[in-house]
């Protein structure tokens, strides 16, 4: 095949001698056997997602490599010198003080000499490392940011992605990943280096391991944010299946559940070693019912109450639970979302804390019941788009109230702001204590979910992920954006279409009466339409996969837990029905 010559330019750039005869031979072995693969390394450069950097190992612009994270770090560590050696600063900053970077990894392949690259570039530019010892879940991450007063935190991983992938995240000095416009900032310094720019060689006294202190302090939060006054009784008498998934979170899940006082923890032992091949599933995503197949299946053998599997890098958990015919059921990231935020809201008002001066967070593809949720207790739901760097930064846009919780669709969830990201060890605690109280009250997490519905409404979700590799998938992607725009759904499965939401645009239309409304939230490529009926379908490329996602919720009012299934068996038929409408699989 014809390679086209911009691709050709960035190959012999890679085969000069600032990069290793490995990067070297390993493009000549592509050049000879392989045009396509070398195509796909090169036509790109990677980008900045909605969660962080992430791609395949391997040689290239379009990779991750040493060159590419490297090329990363050396941009950050520019840009902190002139940010940080600016008069002008925010509160929160250390002024005067050496700049302080944090770094961790999961279990992926490389990730641990990834790190410790990233660590030397780091240090070469005069930036103190704290680096781990071994790989740590991400919101630990988070957490030893703050705690350590550093001005940045880097993890490798790629979460849930395939094992040939994995990632740069990037946060800055709040906990939170980097948001507009200093990603954009950052990105600019990053695409002006040079290959030859980037300071590879190490200063070793300033790169500091870190270890058990901060593991230590990590699960103590974890445990004052997710620990709700459950009896030893009600702890003891809950049975628990967990999985790590072959990843990070067997580092804390397990301790931060005993030091909390439960005693009846099964971890699956096939997928309690951390393993970047992770060999017992197709996907570590414990988003797919395939994933804890064995954690439900050892539930099964042992009569447990309730499964919780983490995602590689342990920021999202999938929850089963026991329905009211005694099956363990999964639940999707929604209700875990709906179902921990209705248990803390729960807890503040028992406390007397709520005054009107607390908010909840979701985003803008997430259930609406959410809002529904809040609004019941008198507090705020504030919306942002995909990805918990937006809740982290409503937690700093709006310091003058007191963040409670927040979570998105896709099995993430935050509670209270010690840690600024999506973190499965507190989340596991509190669906435990909400299963424990539960139980212990006579219900179930099951039936705890159908009164809610009956009190706020029976919504229910689904998401259909349309995976669209490569050159040609990318512009597969693009042009079905471009379709949805140009031809804009009148109607969908009969109904039709009241309000569609552009935030490329950042225009919101009613169709009805031909009003139009500025939208005041960043632009993401993601479109949502609602129809007369309440259903809302939403179309959004994904930030961090090579993937189109069709997000449907639906809604009907609950009269009686009695009549759930017959209510949920509608919605499903008209889920069904938009889904053949859309013309997606």
């Amino acid at each position: 095949m014809e390679i086209k010559k911009t691709i050709l330019d960035k190959v012999n750039e890679w085969l000069t001698p600032t990069f290793d005869n490995e990067t070297h031979e390993a493009i000549k072995e592509m050049m000879t056997s392989s045009p396509k693969e070398l195509e796909e390394s090169f036509y790109k450069n990677l980008e900045f997602g909605t969660g962080g950097m992430r791609g395949i190992m391997g040689v290239g612009t379009n990779r991750i490599n040493k060159y590419t994270l490297g090329k990363n770090t050396q941009g950050l560590s520019d840009y902190m010198h002139q940010v940080f050696a600016s008069p002008v600063r925010s509160s929160t900053s250390s002024a005067g003080k050496d700049l302080k970077v944090v770094i961790a990894y999961d279990c992926r392949h490389n990730s641990n000499t990834l790190a410790k690259v990233v660590a030397d570039v780091f240090s070469a530019n005069g930036i103190h490392v704290y680096l781990f010892s071994d790989l740590r879940p991400t919101p630990e991450l988070s957490f030893a940011l703050k705690y350590l007063k550093c001005q940045a935190g880097i993890v490798l991983t790629a979460s849930h992605n395939p094992p040939e992938y994995n990632g740069y995240k990037v946060y800055w000095e709040d906990g939170g990943q980097l948001v507009p416009p200093q990603d954009e900032a950052i990105i600019k310094m990053i695409e002006a280096l040079r290959y030859d720019e980037i300071k590879f060689e190490a200063n070793e006294k300033l790169i500091e391991y870190i270890d058990d202190a901060i593991d230590d302090a990590f699960v103590k939060s974890s445990i004052e944010n997710a620990s709700f006054d459950t009896s030893a009784a009600a702890k003891d008498d809950l049975n628990i299946v967990f999985t790590s998934l072959h990843g990070t979170s067997i580092k804390s899940v397990p301790q931060t559940l005993a030091q909390a006082g439960y005693t009846n923890v099964h971890i699956v032992p096939e997928q309690a070693v951390p393993n970047g091949d992770f060999p017992t599933v197709k996907s570590p995503n414990p988003e797919e019912p395939e994933a804890l197949a064995m954690a439900t299946a050892l539930a099964e053998k042992l009569n447990a109450d309730i499964v919780v599997g983490t995602d590689p890098d342990c920021d999202r958990l999938g929850v089963a639970v026991r329905n009211n015919e005694g099956k363990m059921t999964l639940l999707n990231g929604n209700q875990t979302m709906v179902l921990m935020t209705a248990f803390l809201l729960e807890q503040w008002k028992k406390a007397g804390k709520i005054n009107g001066k607390q908010f909840v967070g979701s985003t803008i593809v997430s259930t609406p019941m959410m809002q529904e949720l809040a609004s019941g207790y008198g507090v705020e739901c504030k919306v942002g788009l995909t990805g918990f760097k937006w809740i982290a930064k409503m937690i700093k846009d709006f310091s003058e109230l007191q963040f409670i919780g927040g979570g998105e669709e896709s099995f993430g969830y935050m509670v209270g702001d010690a840690v600024r990201d999506k973190d499965a060890v507190a989340a596991t605690l509190l669906i435990c204590e909400v299963a424990a109280q539960a139980k212990a009250n006579g219900s179930s997490v099951y039936k705890e979910l159908q009164n809610l519905y009956v009190d706020f409404g029976f919504y229910k979700e689904h998401l259909v992920s349309l995976t669209k590799k490569g050159i040609e998938g990318l512009a597969e992607i693009n042009q079905m954006m471009i379709d949805l725009r140009s031809n804009p759904l009148k109607e969908i499965a009969g109904e039709r279409v009241v309000m569609v939401e552009d935030y490329q645009s950042s225009v919101a239309k009613n169709l009805f009466t031909g009003e139009e409304e500025t939208m005041h939230i960043p632009k993401s490529d993601v479109l949502i339409y609602y129809t007369e009926d309440g259903a809302k379908i939403a179309a959004r490329p994904s930030g961090t996969e090579p993937k189109i996602k069709f997000y449907v919720s639906v809604n009907a009012p609950l009269d009686a837990v009695e009549n759930a299934s017959a209510v949920e068996a509608i919605l499903d038929e008209k889920i069904k029905n938009i889904i053949a409408a859309l013309g997606v699989k």
